[in-house]
């Protein structure tokens, strides 16, 4: 009797074991994505979509900006918490965020990057220069197939890789400059075969209709590379396009993937940047007064040496910065005021937008 109750608890024991490690190997996805899968007849290859939504985009029928990020198997969790952090204090606005990654069995990423985020061919890859298939198949497959599923602006999209994917987010702006109008470089591989990078760039300066564009590059402050970035960096500034906004940064006590959270962060807010204009304290003087809500809130915009400054209590306070005569900002946090006019070009009041809430203020 001993024995059958021993044999029964060791089988109990291990069908329990067997159910935890089944759990455990459950694959979870991150809440609030989906996953869609392509299969390329360019490549060919399957890829893997790792697709994140705003939060109001179930709210309403607008278009967003729409994050494509390289080498998503890793880099997508880091990017959302990132997106969040960065929306939650007004440097960017909402997007919709596709990590692109591989798909099908069991895929290497190591290898598979190698091939398609090289644009030439090294005898140390022998799998690499299949940059500029996979880039058709982002231009002819991918976008059109997000752009089709999802509302996105199909004229703001952004690029962002590290790495071999830094190296191909340089090769997509220099070889087709219009897919995209903003990029984030994060140490870029701009070494690969003899820096063959310079060579696109060379065509892409002799092109002279290149549209409007940002950029942001960094690198490690302890990488070995850091000499080599500096070199590229002022390359590109001794250019002075008209074109292209660049911004490269050597980020601190900082190694090669560590350049990812800072770098991506930091490229964020460049390529998001919002302008800054410095109106006469004539034209300011107008915004000045005092607003209510249809709710009895109060709000005071005061004109504090020649820039204007947003009142919700004696010591709640922002300042205000100016994208147009219409639409003002602050940049500590989420807080967007956009003013309204009369016939008279009169400030009649303005709608405030601050992180998930929206209300229209008149001025008394």
């Amino acid at each position: 009797m001993k024995k059958i109750i021993f044999i029964v608890l060791v089988t109990f024991i291990f069908q329990k074991n067997i159910c935890a490690q089944e759990t455990i190997l459950q694959r979870v996805d991150l809440p609030g994505s989906e996953i869609r899968k392509i299969n390329s007849s360019i490549v060919p290859q399957q890829y893997e979509l790792q697709i994140s939504l705003p939060a109001g985009y179930d709210k309403g029928n607008k278009n967003y900006p729409v994050l494509y990020l390289l080498d998503a198997q890793w880099d997508f969790p880091l990017v959302r918490s990132l997106y969040g952090q960065q929306y939650y204090d007004g440097f960017i606005p909402e997007i919709i965020i596709v990590g692109i990654t591989w798909g099908g069995i069991h895929p290497n990423p190591d290898s598979l990057r190698a091939r398609d985020y090289t644009p030439t061919k090294e005898l140390r890859s022998p799998q690499s220069g299949g940059a500029a298939l996979f880039l058709a198949s982002l231009k002819n497959e991918i976008i059109p197939f997000v752009e089709k599923n999802y509302r996105a602006d199909n004229t703001d999209r952004i690029l962002i890789g590290c790495s071999l994917g830094g190296l191909f987010t340089l090769y997509t702006l220099f070889t087709e400059p219009a897919l995209f109008q903003r990029y984030v470089a994060a140490s870029p591989a701009f070494g690969w075969d003899k820096e063959v990078i310079y060579t696109y760039e060379q065509k892409y300066f002799e092109n002279k209709s290149t549209p409007p564009a940002k950029l942001f590059m960094c690198v490690g402050g302890v990488e070995r590379g850091v000499p080599g970035f500096e070199r590229l960096a002022k390359h590109l500034s001794d250019r002075n396009y008209s074109s292209l906004q660049i911004q490269a940064s050597v980020l601190e006590n900082t190694g090669h993937s560590g350049t990812k959270g800072e770098g991506f962060a930091r490229g964020l807010q460049f390529v998001f940047a919002r302008p800054s204009l410095k109106l006469s304290a004539e034209v300011l003087k107008n915004y000045a007064g005092n607003y209510t809500a249809d709710n009895g809130s109060a709000i005071e915009i005061r004109l504090i040496n020649q820039s204007l400054e947003i009142y919700f209590a004696v010591n709640n306070k922002y300042q205000l910065f100016s994208a147009d005569e219409n639409y003002f900002y602050a940049n500590s946090e989420f807080l967007n005021i956009h003013f309204v006019k009369d016939e008279k070009n009169r400030i009649t009041g303005f709608k405030m937008e601050r992180y998930n809430d929206v209300r229209f203020f008149t001025k008394k």
